[in-house]
């Protein structure tokens, strides 16, 4: 995959799942921003998909 569709998918995914999530925001409120940015990179099934997208343009 080229960079620029890498991109593309990655804020499709955010846009899609992510914008107006409601687990995002109640363990935002709940816990704060950095302990729902932890979920979200480590738990959840998105999160996974993204963070395998950003593996793929740092090589």
């Amino acid at each position: 995959m080229n960079r620029k569709k890498i991109l593309m998918e990655v804020g499709e995914i955010l846009d899609t799942y992510c914008h107006e999530c409601l687990v995002k925001q109640t363990l935002r409120k709940e816990g704060g921003k950095t302990f729902a940015q932890s979920f979200c990179i480590n738990e959840c099934t998105v999160g996974s998909e993204i963070k395998r997208l950003g593996e793929q343009l740092s090589k």
